[in-house]
């Protein structure tokens, strides 16, 4: 059969103009499909007062990134999980979310125990974790992407602070500073306590005493007698966070306000001083963020967190961490002109921002983020006057340089934690 050229001419042009509507369709359809990224974190039981901040600080980076066009023209849409910070529960509702839902990204766990458990099943498909907290370090993975802080990027530095800076008021003069190290029965106070007995032996400071207590408690009344009878210039705090209001409680019943005894502390925050006050006013907190940094970033930032979720909502330092996570991985996203992982994935190491903290950078090599060194004097009214800062971001070192990984292995495997610290 032959095909006259008039119909020959229209033929081709139905068929372009098809694929030009196809093309069209297919863009709008696309546009119109969202970017799926996880969230897992604590929506209730005794956790959510410490993780709904760090859940309304990611989706407060969505909105405004929605606002701006999303990724490419495509809405960005989390699927948020209240998996109790339960290790096995985040570990499958990790598996659901890559395996069903297929979302680009995963964002959440508070405890280091949880973020193991998440870990493995994000290394198993390749996948993408941010992480928000400071936590012990000695951990480094291709698939983890570490947004708080390691000891030598806060612990350290507040601690060689506090032995210049702290002492007890009306004690004996003495050649070098007496410390207490109290902390809970999990691998956070363990790990900081060897990295912190290290510092204080080289400044030639005495520890005059180290307790832990079980996790959740809230008899704290011993090892407050404990730190009255040994009198050490400052104590060094590693309680857990919700643990505190216990211990801090303690100290005020027995007298030892902070003009007598400063506590340094590593795990309060805004969050959790809201509650109490009155009990930890005067006391000292080790951030790598306030609500009181005097940034142009961080004003306008509490404005907007304000706005969203109202005045009373609270913003810390693994909230404002948790921002930044989702900022550099929609930065990442749209330079990569899409969502998809594995372009992510080679884009995300050289994001940097300027974050409500200030300048934050993520280290190619650790996959840890540069952060600057804060410390904190907790106010009545649940604020922190900063006292000092590092001035200048950090380098992350999550396996500090004086000893191999050989012998950090070693020495965790001997402290019960087989190279593998879990909080």
């Amino acid at each position: 059969m032959k095909i006259s050229y008039k119909s020959g001419v229209a033929l081709v042009l139905l068929i372009v103009l098809l694929g030009v509507g196809f093309v069209i369709w297919h863009h709008n359809a696309r546009a119109q499909t969202s970017i799926r990224v996880g969230v897992l974190h604590s929506l209730s039981g005794p956790m959510a007062v410490s993780e709904r901040p760090l859940v309304n600080a990611i989706q407060l980076a969505i909105d405004e990134a929605n606002a701006s066009g999303g990724i490419n023209g495509r809405k960005i849409e989390a699927r948020v999980i209240d998996c109790g910070s339960d290790p096995d529960d985040c570990a499958q509702d990790a598996e659901r979310l890559i395996t069903e839902d297929y979302v680009e990204a995963l964002f959440g766990c508070w405890t280091s125990e949880c973020r193991k458990a998440v870990g493995q099943v994000v290394e198993k498909h390749r996948h993408l974790l941010f992480y928000a907290l400071r936590y012990e370090g000695m951990e480094q993975s291709p698939n983890i992407i570490y947004g708080g802080a390691v000891p030598n990027q806060l612990v350290m530095p507040a601690v060689h602070w506090a032995l210049e800076n702290l002492s007890r008021a009306g004690g004996p003069s003495r050649g070098g500073k007496r410390v207490y190290l109290a902390g809970s029965d999990y691998a956070f106070s363990r790990v900081l306590n060897v990295l912190m007995k290290d510092l204080l032996a080289a400044h030639g400071a005495e520890v005059v005493g180290e307790r832990y207590e079980p996790l959740k408690s809230t008899a704290m009344d011993d090892l407050v007698a404990d730190i009255a009878r040994r009198q050490p210039d400052v104590v060094l705090n590693t309680i857990s966070g919700i643990d505190n209001a216990a211990f801090f409680n303690a100290l005020r019943e027995q007298g030892l306000t902070a003009d007598k005894v400063p506590v340094l502390s590593f795990s309060i925050t805004e969050v959790l001083t809201a509650e109490d006050t009155a009990r930890m006013a005067g006391h000292f907190a080790a951030r790598n963020y306030f609500q009181t940094v005097p940034t142009i970033e961080n004003q306008a930032f509490l404005k907007r967190f304000s706005k969203r979720f109202g005045s009373e909502a609270m913003v810390d330092s693994p909230a404002e961490v948790s921002y930044v996570n989702m900022k550099m991985w929609i930065d990442a996203a749209r330079e990569a002109g899409s969502g998809e992982l594995s372009r992510v994935q080679r884009i995300i190491l050289r994001q940097s921002l300027p974050a409500p903290e200030g300048v934050v950078s993520l280290d190619p090599v650790t996959r840890h983020a540069w952060k600057v060194a804060r410390v904190g004097r907790a106010r009545p009214d649940g604020q922190f006057d900063i006292v000092w800062e590092s001035g200048r971001p950090l380098e992350p070192s999550p396996f500090p340089s004086y000893r191999s990984r050989e012998e950090w292995d070693s020495l965790l495997k001997s402290l019960g934690l087989a190279g593998e610290p879990k909080t």
